[in-house]
Order: C-alpha cells, then sequence, then structure tokens
C-alpha cells in the first residue's frame, strides 16, 4: 500500500489557497488558484461524461482516470511556476529544449512530496511515476489533454469576465480577450462545449453557477488567511479522495467516484450558503429543512433545465456522486444494472465491493477527507498568524473528532501527529 501521504503533500495541495491569480490586474474580488482548479475540473468531468457517453468505443473510467490525474499533473506544475505569467510560459513551452529543462525543475522541486521510500522511487505504477511521463510526454492532442485544457481555458475565461470592466485602461485586455475566444473555438468539437459556451443554454447556466461557488466564503464568523471558499474546499476535499483512495488500493472506479463525488460534494451550497454545523445542529430538524430545499432548489435550477436539454444521463450521473437516491453523499453505494445500492460501511465495502465492475463509492471515507480540508483550514489560518477562539476551539474539535475513527488503514494519528 503507498505511503506517500504525509503533511507535505496534504500542504502542497491546500498551498494553491494561497496563490492570488491575476495579480497584474485590478480584480472585484480575490482569485485564488484552488477556486481556478475546481471550477475546471467541474467542467473536465462535464465533458469527460459527455465525450465518452458519445464516443461508446472509449473505456469512461480510463479515460476518466487520465483526466483526473492529468489535472492533478497540471496543478502540482501550477504551484511550482505560480509566478511565470501566461505569455511567457507559452513562449518557454514553444522551445522544446527549454520546457524541458523547465520540467525537470518543475519535477525536481516536487519530488519531496511524492517519494520517500525507494520502492515507490523504482515503481512504474506509482502517482509519481505517471505523473513524470505525463508532463514529459509533448503530445497535447489526447482527448484527456484536449479535455483539460478546454476546461481550463474555460474557467480562466469565466475569471477574465470579472475582471475586464475594471481593467479598460490596460493594454493587455483585447489581446487576452481575442486570445480567449480564439483558442476556446478550438475545442468546440468536443461533445458538451458547444452548449457550454452558448450563453442561455442548461450547460451554460450550471458552468457559470459551479464558477459563483468561488463568491462563498466558509467558516464566515471566524476571519482566515488564506479565506477558503466553497469551491476550493470542493477541489481540497476531491483530491484528498482521490489519494486516500490509492492509499487504500481501492479500484479505478471507486478512485474515479471518490474524486468526483468530494469536487460535487458541496454543489447544493449554491442554493443555500455555507452553513456552520453547529448552526445546523442548534436549531431542531434543520439539516432535515436543508436538505429537503436543497433538493428542491437543485431539481429547479439545475437537474430539470438540463433534462429539457436532453442530458438526463448527467443529471443522472451527478445524481450519483451526491448520494440523492440513498440519502446521503456521504453513505457508500455501488452501482450495478443501473441501480444504486447503499452498502453497510467503509469495512464492508472495502472486503466485498473493491470491485470496478461494481462501481463504488465511498461515503465515511470523504467525509473524513471533508474534516481533514476543514482541520487544515483552520491549522493553517492558526499557523500563519490568523486565529480566534472559533478557529482554536475548530482546530481542537476537528482533530479529536478525526483521530477517533476507528480506520487504523488510514493512519490518521500518524498523519495528524505532523500538525502538531
Amino acid at each position: 500500500m503507498p505511503q506517500f501521504i504525509r503533511k507535505s503533500l496534504l500542504q502542497l495541495i491546500f498551498s494553491g489557497a494561497y496563490l492570488m491569480r491575476w495579480n497584474d490586474k485590478l480584480r472585484p474580488v480575490e482569485l485564488v488558484e484552488i477556486d481556478k482548479q475546481a471550477h475546471k475540473m467541474l467542467l473536465a468531468c462535464i465533458l469527460w461524461h459527455q465525450y465518452s457517453l458519445e464516443n461508446t468505443s472509449v473505456n469512461r473510467r480510463d479515460l476518466a482516470r487520465e483526466v483526473i490525474e492529468g489535472g492533478l499533473f497540471d496543478y502540482f506544475y501550477r504551484l511550482v511556476i505560480t509566478d511565470i505569467k501566461p505569455p511567457v510560459f507559452y513562449r518557454i513551452k514553444e522551445n522544446a529544449s527549454d520546457y524541458a529543462r523547465l520540467t525537470e525543475h518543475v519535477l525536481n522541486e516536487l519530488r519531496p512530496a511524492f517519494t520517500s521510500a525507494e520502492e515507490e522511487m523504482n515503481s512504474s505504477s506509482t502517482f509519481w511515476q505517471r505523473m513524470c511521463v505525463w508532463h514529459r510526454d509533448t503530445n497535447e492532442q489526447s482527448v484527456a489533454r484536449r479535455i483539460l485544457a478546454a476546461a481550463h481555458l474555460y474557467a480562466s475565461q469565466w475569471e477574465f469576465t470579472l475582471i475586464k470592466p475594471l481593467n479598460s485602461f490596460d493594454d493587455e485586455i483585447q489581446d487576452i480577450a481575442a486570445s480567449f475566444r480564439e483558442k476556446l473555438e478550438a475545442y468546440t468539437d468536443l461533445p458538451g462545449m458547444r452548449a457550454i459556451l452558448t450563453p442561455g443554454t442548461a450547460l451554460a447556466k450550471f458552468a457559470n453557477l459551479c464558477g459563483q461557488l468561488r463568491f462563498q466564503i466558509r467558516w464566515t464568523r471566524a476571519p482566515r488567511i488564506p479565506a477558503t471558499s466553497v469551491l476550493g474546499h470542493m477541489f481540497v476535499v476531491a483530491v484528498f479522495g482521490y489519494f486516500f483512495s490509492l492509499s487504500l488500493d481501492a479500484c479505478q472506479a471507486r478512485s474515479n467516484n471518490n474524486f468526483f463525488c468530494g469536487l460535487f460534494h458541496d454543489l447544493p451550497e449554491l442554493l443555500t450558503r455555507d452553513i456552520i454545523s453547529p448552526v445546523k445542529q442548534s436549531v431542531p430538524n434543520l439539516p432535515l429543512i436543508i436538505k429537503k430545499y436543497e433538493s428542491e432548489e437543485l431539481e429547479r435550477q439545475i437537474f430539470n433545465p438540463l433534462r429539457q436539454e436532453g442530458f438526463q444521463e448527467l443529471v443522472e450521473q451527478i445524481s450519483f456522486y451526491l448520494g440523492l437516491s440513498i440519502g446521503s453523499e456521504f453513505s457508500e453505494c455501488y452501482r450495478e444494472n443501473g441501480q444504486i445500492r447503499k452498502i453497510k460501511d467503509f469495512a464492508t465495502l472495502q472486503r466485498e465491493y473493491n470491485a470496478d465492475a461494481l462501481d463504488p463509492k465511498d461515503g465515511f471515507l470523504l467525509k473524513i477527507c471533508d474534516w481533514l480540508a476543514a482541520f487544515m483550514e483552520a491549522h493553517n489560518s492558526i499557523h500563519t498568524g490568523v486565529s480566534s477562539p472559533q478557529l482554536l476551539e475548530a482546530r481542537t474539535r476537528l482533530k479529536t473528532k478525526l483521530q477517533e475513527q476507528d480506520l487504523p488503514c488510514l493512519k490518521l494519528n500518524a498523519l495528524l501527529a505532523d500538525f502538531d
């Protein structure tokens, strides 16, 4: 079982919360890297789903893994080269030798977070080795790379539409706008992409709604640095879920589902805002009331418009990630012959249902990732120097809750000890 999940890797994943985007432009709100990555991967999930529906010869499971891991490979690369402006980076990519040298520098910087044991270094099947192959491959025309490029451009353009009105004095603005239009047009052959780019369609509205989750800041009663959003939190939970899946030798279908479930798990907060747990628990039946309202608004604002435009399968896929048919996204389940069935608990899933043919998905594991992401949000703010009684209490409560979980296979106590 891989043992590479350590504090250094978790901190690397979280570090995108500190990276400001468009920081040479006037911005109406702070735009940070993990928000953009979440938006990008939500769009990549939609494009993956639509492509693999319309191309029956494509192995959905393998393509999903390539999209997920390719997105993560690119994210980690981005964390290292954050100070290089996109125009300069694209110029470097045009020169094969310069780009190869930059790539080796990036990989050397990332290596310590992924490779601690000699067996990890020597294995050709590890996440690390797959990342090296991805970045050393200069062919950018694979389906997964095109899906990721299209999603990246859309998410970046979405941010650009926010800052454009405030930067009319900037000589670069019109060139940037034209570049987005030209580059996005090259991906309109991907199933679903034309609809995403067409104003007024259900997919366009859904893509736009997903982007708006960056405006919802978590922990509104406790100022923090960084002030993570609901959108960024979804990305962190998704990445944690994927790496914990790898550490458990989860089948590929389960690993994919865990990533996408983490990515979508707070989607209903588009409709209710981020309501902290103490408030939810303080009013009798409030969680049930919120759940009912979320379901009604999901149907009205997202699912029904998508169905009306022929995206029934996409609605079913998102519903699966959200656990709507079994009561919660944090319940274990599997899917067989189109039927979604609940699994008793994590141990039963790990022992009896960890098989691609059953299309399983974790529940409790993702709840642990949700708590761990929240713990890191509190811990990193306190470590940065921005603290409060609420944050100190939350960090202690979340750490205790994680330590109490009876899942020795995750080695949570050893992991959390590094945060002391």
